[in-house]
């Protein structure tokens, strides 16, 4: 093992730093424009568009936590703790919205509670010929789309932790005297908090990050105000100011999120662990959960789905179907395939350098490829676009510079990947291949590779799936006529003509599926 470290480590150390090196200079480059920016800049900022822009990213973070909160935790609950028929069918409907971007789901709910749409129709009949109902457009709207579609991260984490939480606490309290409801606030939501809280980071994170939900529905939030400083206004200064502030929320949000998990960690001291026992409802009770589940499941995926296949069935949809549309695809796969090779070749060496030789060197650079947690799409798209103005201007417009943005945007979704297979293999199996003779090219491609396969795979197809709907990088970077599906869709919806964009909206939500078989196929106790 010694000899293949040394033969590997001098190469392998430049990949490495070259890797981090690709992915933190754009964000440095970014952070030092704004912070020499004119003061006058900040000023203005400060006096005009921060604070409206802080309070509404806040308020809007805080509204889709708490809702998020209220939905992943009372259905996981339900899925774990209740015996009902259909249970195991509702378990995994439960993660479908994550197949739906946010700005599918927002521009079918412009229509559906856009000025006389279905609901407003309905409302009228029941209230009165001059009821309405709010607008979409609006933080309730955004509030609303927002939850819908990432409650799924705090339902999957509550999952797992209910499954693995040992019910003789619960026992022990209830045989004290305290009442189920008691049990449940004082008891077990305690023992969930560390998982809680990862599931409000996730959602919180994604909330903060979001630029296709609130572009549509006109909400103006620190990322949309990014998007809009460099495309209306093509002030990079100003941009750059923004992004400092978005990356030091998210910063905070993930800092305070891992002193609260930190701050909650519990043990189980002794060998006495039980499963909890699911009860049977009757069926007033069973009728009520199925509809409570019917209503969550429907509102954020059945009635979108539903409506984007029956529009992408009608004549205009149809006739949209052709030779660019196919293009549309293309350009999209032929991105995506770029920006997930090309995660999976600078992911590799990071992981390898960082589980191998765990000095503080390799693992700092492991955690800054991390970088792309903190870094929204418009925030990526506008480090590497400065970068590429002042350092390879030739390259500006390329298709290039947009496959860079996507890497480092996404790389941290392979680094998931990567890292769990690289670390389940033994160094023993590479130093018993160097000891019968394999050079270092042959242990890695006899021995490291083939046994890293399926963490290879499940990488570039996490990237891949990734790439295919992001949109706010792709609308700042893409070359001249370059669209994709993401940006079909976020063009057409922009201008209400719902039944055009359905095919590419159907076509990413499809795509996005295997994602979640990708999940659902392992263990959720262990993801």
């Amino acid at each position: 093992m010694t000899t293949l470290r040394a033969h590997l480590s001098s190469p392998l150390q430049l990949v490495t730093l070259a890797s981090a090196a690709l992915i933190l200079l754009p964000l440095g480059y970014v952070t030092s424009q704004a912070l020499s920016a004119d003061p006058a800049v900040w000023s203005r900022l400060w006096t005009t568009r921060i604070p409206e822009l802080l309070t509404n990213t806040i308020w809007l973070s805080a509204s889709v936590a708490c809702l998020t909160l209220l939905l992943g935790v009372s259905t996981a609950w339900l899925v774990t703790r209740i015996e009902f028929a259909g249970r195991r069918l509702w378990e995994g409907a439960l993660v479908l919205p994550l197949a739906m971007p946010t700005y599918v789901l927002a521009y079918i709910y412009s229509y559906l509670l856009g000025f006389g749409g279905p609901v407003e129709h309905v409302w009228q009949l029941i209230a009165g010929p001059q009821a309405r109902v709010f607008s979409p457009q609006s933080y309730v709207g955004a509030t609303l789309v927002m939850t819908l579609d990432t409650f799924p991260f705090v339902y999957l984490l509550s999952r797992s932790a209910l499954l693995n939480l040992n019910v003789s606490f619960e026992e022990v309290s209830r045989a004290s005297g305290i009442s189920r409801l008691k049990t449940l606030w004082l008891v077990t939501l305690p023992l969930m908090r560390p998982s809680i809280a990862a599931g409000l980071a996730l959602v919180i994170l994604y909330v903060v990050s979001d630029f296709g939900a609130v572009s549509l529905l006109r909400y103006q939030t620190l990322t949309y105000a990014v998007f809009q400083q460099m495309t209306g206004r093509s002030d990079n200064t100003a941009a750059s100011i923004l992004s400092l502030l978005l990356v030091g929320l998210a910063l905070l949000f993930l800092v305070t999120e891992r002193w609260f998990r930190h701050r909650s960690r519990f043990y189980q001291t002794t060998g006495r662990y039980r499963r909890p026992e699911r009860h049977r409802f009757g069926w007033l009770g069973t009728t009520l959960v199925t509809g409570y589940l019917a209503l969550v499941v429907g509102a954020s995926f059945g009635l979108p789905a539903y409506l984007l296949v029956i529009w992408s069935l009608s004549p205009e949809a149809q006739a949209t179907i052709d030779n660019r549309f196919f293009g549309f695809l293309w350009n999209s796969g032929f991105l995506a395939a770029c920006a997930a090779t090309g995660g999976v070749l600078i992911g590799l060496p990071l992981a390898y350098m960082a589980n191998r030789r765990p000095s503080w060197l390799n693992l700092g650079c492991l955690q800054a490829a991390y970088a792309g947690y903190v870094l929204p799409g418009p925030v990526a798209a506008l480090a590497v676009l400065v970068l590429c103005l002042n350092l390879t201007p030739f390259l500006y417009g390329s298709v290039l510079v947009l496959i860079v943005a996507y890497v480092i945007h996404f790389l941290p979704a392979g680094l998931q990947s990567l890292e769990p297979a690289l670390q389940q293999i033994t160094p023993n199996l590479e130093e018993v291949a160097r000891t019968l003779g394999l050079g270092v090219r042959q242990t890695w491609q006899r021995v490291t590779l083939p046994l890293m396969r399926n963490g290879f795979i499940v990488a570039w197809v996490l990237m891949f799936l990734q790439t295919m709907k992001e949109l706010p990088a792709t609308l700042l970077l893409r070359p001249v006529g370059f669209d994709t599906l993401a940006i079909r869709v976020w063009m057409e919806a922009s201008e209400e003509y719902y039944q055009l964009a359905a095919p590419s909206a159907l076509l990413i939500v499809l795509l996005g599926l295997p994602t979640l078989l990708l999940l659902l196929s392992k263990d959720w106790r262990a993801a």
